[in-house]
């Protein structure tokens, strides 16, 4: 019989992984990914002013995941700079300014490497609320914002005489997009949050034939490669948020191999 902890890290890495499945469709699409470092880089600042201020690291998580989402989405208004350019930016200066800021508070107990990587296996039930709660509320709102968020992705100038918001559907997906990282901290770390956005999405994407198919394919793999890397983790002594990015790695070099062989079958 299984341990608590066991049951909970697979309760919560399953729960983000259904979440961040059907969203990062959406990275793949809108090619985000680097929007996605930036975000889960800047969220150690969240970590480090709930852990100043005596509150929940996730709640300062999600006021300074969302925060930053704002910024950049406002930002990437602007024509001065590329867009590339500010996402490095505010990547790199965001982490940078953390770990600085850190070193100055010398009684400050942190466990910087279960931050940046991940420690699925120490989730309490007051993190598995966290997850639920606001995997749930993702999920719903990308329900209601589906059709507008996707006719945004393929072709912007369509929604736009139409009629759709799309500068609010697209500041609606930046603030999901830090809601689920805030969420998946625990689980593959700040440092490997992307992954588990972009790499589900790209192994799904190889076989789908229609978005919403690419959507729940993708939160499929992204929950069986956290089942599989959690027992990787278990009986091979690895680090569980690295070993879920292993086993989804995997999955899409399986895919690939599998894709090949079945274009040169029909060529043949």
């Amino acid at each position: 019989m299984m341990a608590d902890f066991i049951w909970r890290a697979l309760a919560a890495a399953v729960g983000v992984a259904a979440v961040a499945g059907p969203l990062g469709c959406f990275v793949v699409w809108r090619r985000m990914a680097y929007f996605g470092d930036s975000l889960s880089h800047n969220a150690l600042l969240g970590v480090l002013l709930g852990l100043v201020l005596g509150i929940e690291p996730t709640f300062g998580v999600v006021v300074t995941s969302c925060s930053i989402a704002v910024l950049l989405w406002l930002m990437q208004r602007q024509h001065s700079l590329p867009s590339d350019t500010i996402l490095g930016l505010l990547a790199h200066s965001g982490l940078a300014i953390s770990l600085v800021v850190m070193s100055f508070f010398e009684g400050l107990r942190l466990d910087l490497l279960a931050y940046l990587f991940g420690d699925v296996l120490a989730v309490t039930y007051r993190d598995l609320v966290w997850i639920y709660l606001g995997g749930s509320l993702a999920l719903l709102v990308l329900v209601l914002l589906w059709r507008p968020l996707l006719l945004a992705t393929v072709h912007e100038d369509l929604a736009l005489a139409e009629g759709l918001p799309v500068r609010t559907v697209r500041l609606v997906f930046v603030l999901l997009v830090a809601l689920v990282i805030a969420a998946a901290m625990k689980v593959v770390g700040l440092l490997l949050i992307t992954s588990l956005l972009i790499i589900p999405a790209a192994c799904a994407g190889q076989f789908a034939r229609s978005p919403e198919q690419m959507a729940a394919s993708a939160a499929a793999v992204g929950a069986l490669s956290a089942v599989f890397g959690i027992f990787l983790s278990l009986f091979a002594d690895s680090p569980p948020g690295p070993s879920i990015v292993v086993v989804m790695v995997v999955f899409f070099v399986l895919g690939l191999c599998l894709r090949m062989a079945l274009l040169y079958a029909r060529r043949s």
